[in-house]
């Protein structure tokens, strides 16, 4: 049975102060608070500006229990230019090696959005950037459904590269929760079910979701599966707003009976 960690996407939410963290809480004092409650964390703050490996570190040592995973930056999977990608790639490369070397990064994410098709430029893109980036641990995130097929699985496979598993709301043109093995880590996204606010202009109002409890058996039973199949199982709820993820998380935790939070969760 793999190891399973659970935590939250991000962690500097100025509106968790009263819900999550004590009331007075700074912000230079996010995340050591965060460290008391779970063992990892997803950073989403290197998709809007590049990370540097003096600021990883920092966090590091601020919270030297937790495990790291981070979000590629946007000119990776976003706002991709063919003529300066391997550069980008390079700098974030260098920011995120140190985190590997101190054996504290979990993953790097690279989520794609909708407008990522399924064509053959695109995967010689993907396959080129997993290749710059082979020496991380690496999870994709397909927003597009054409993704979902055996030649992306045996990719993968063949690469190590995990295939984030999803939680969204069932809508059109999302893709599927797939829960697949491809590689020893398995990790699970969980977005929340805001099936009326997801396309709006409001970003905020579309991770504005709390789980029921009867939702949070589904997903302990499908993190059980994907238990069986990998080493190490990372899942992070993006429900962010006002602490919802952190009950959610906790919740899950106990469902699995993964105990409290200490150095024996890595």
């Amino acid at each position: 049975m793999a190891r399973i960690l659970i935590g939250t996407s991000g962690y500097s939410y100025t509106e968790w102060v009263g819900p999550v963290y004590p009331e007075g809480t700074k912000a230079g004092e996010y995340l050591d608070r965060y460290g008391t409650l779970f063992p990892t964390v997803e950073l989403n703050f290197s998709y809007y500006r590049m990370p540097e490996a003096e600021q990883l570190l920092a966090m590091h040592h601020q919270s030297e229990s937790l495990l790291f995973s981070i979000k590629a930056h946007e000119s990776l999977t976003h706002a991709i230019d063919t003529a300066t990608w391997r550069t980008a790639a390079a700098t974030f490369r260098s920011a995120v090696s140190p985190l590997q070397e101190k054996g504290v990064l979990g993953a790097v994410l690279l989520q794609f959005p909708y407008s990522f098709h399924y064509d053959p430029d695109r995967r010689r893109y993907l396959d080129a950037l997993v290749r710059s980036l082979g020496t991380f641990p690496l999870a994709v995130e397909f927003r597009n459904g054409q993704w979902y097929n055996n030649r992306t699985l045996d990719a993968l496979r063949e690469r190590k590269v995990s295939l984030v598993s999803l939680d969204m709301p069932e809508i059109q043109s999302s893709p599927p929760m797939m829960d697949v093995a491809t590689s020893p880590l398995a990790y699970i996204r969980l977005h929340g079910r805001s099936k009326e606010t997801w396309w709006g202009s409001d970003s905020a109002a579309r991770y504005d979701y709390l789980y029921s409890e009867k939702e949070l058996a589904s997903i302990a039973e499908r993190v059980r599966g994907m238990a069986v199949a990998a080493q190490l199982v990372l899942v992070y709820f993006n429900n962010h707003r006002r602490g919802q993820a952190v009950k959610n998380a906790m919740a899950l935790r106990k469902l699995l009976a993964l105990g409290e939070v200490g150095a024996h969760d890595r």
